[in-house]
């Protein structure tokens, strides 16, 4: 029988030692809580983060090994920039935050649901409105096609989800996203569990142990939150 810590409601700061985490289901802290903006950027300030499926009680995780990318060297690849080359899309800065999270949330096919319920969206958008959580968007004329969405702790960013309406939506929005945090000095961004999908992106795995050492020193040091709101949209031949 699998035996959890219940996360106490009125001490949203405190969580168990992400090292305490079971090894299977891989990653698996703690349940309960809620998903307040103070209890969330304590936990992304942990390495912890939330993911359940609408219905089932708040489930808090942390595994090993993590997946991410690293700003410094993560660029746009032959076969994007081939396939972007005289496209005349945009790139914005936190202009559709709950919009990108909701088509994110839009199941993809062969899938029959989504994590991102209601519950998830209304604490993001709240994160959002406080100057935390942000996005990176890909327009086609008024049509947005592609996405992603995180949380920034410090000089941290935590990748939550993204999403593609136009083949290279996606990669378009993460490479732009790369290129906005190696600017700005954040040398990771995080994208949590690994699958070969993000591993074939150019990520790669980092034990737990080394990944919570980096967050600990990435989410202690000051970053400005108003400088997402002063990015200008740019052409995405400008990130290729």
């Amino acid at each position: 029988m699998i035996r959890l810590p219940l996360l106490d409601p009125m001490a949203p700061e405190r969580f168990p030692d992400p090292r305490h985490a079971l090894a299977e289901p891989n990653g698996l802290l703690a349940f309960g809580g809620d998903l307040s903006p103070r209890r969330l950027l304590a936990a992304y300030e942990r390495g912890i983060f939330p993911w359940f499926n609408p219905g089932e009680p708040i489930l808090w995780w942390s595994p090993d090994p993590r997946c991410v990318f690293d700003t410094a060297t993560y660029r746009a690849n032959r076969s994007l920039r081939r396939a972007l080359a005289g496209k005349d899309w945009r790139v914005t800065v936190d202009e559709a935050f709950v919009r990108v999270m909701r088509a994110c949330a839009a199941p993809r096919p062969g899938q029959h649901g989504t994590w991102i319920g209601q519950a998830i969206v209304d604490a993001y958008a709240s994160l959002h409105t406080q100057g935390h959580a942000h996005s990176v968007e890909v327009w086609e004329g008024d049509a947005l096609v592609g996405g992603v969405y995180g949380v920034s702790v410090g000089r941290l960013f935590c990748g939550e989800s993204m999403f593609s309406a136009r083949s290279g939506g996606s990669k378009l929005a993460l490479v732009a996203l790369a290129a906005l945090l190696r600017e700005w000095g954040f040398p990771l961004l995080d994208a949590q569990v690994s699958n070969p999908h993000l591993l074939g992106l150019g990520a790669r795995e980092l034990p737990r142990d080394a990944f919570l050492a980096q967050v600990r020193t990435l989410a202690a040091q000051p970053c400005d939150p108003l400088r997402w709101r002063k990015v200008a949209p740019r052409r995405a031949a400008d990130f290729l």
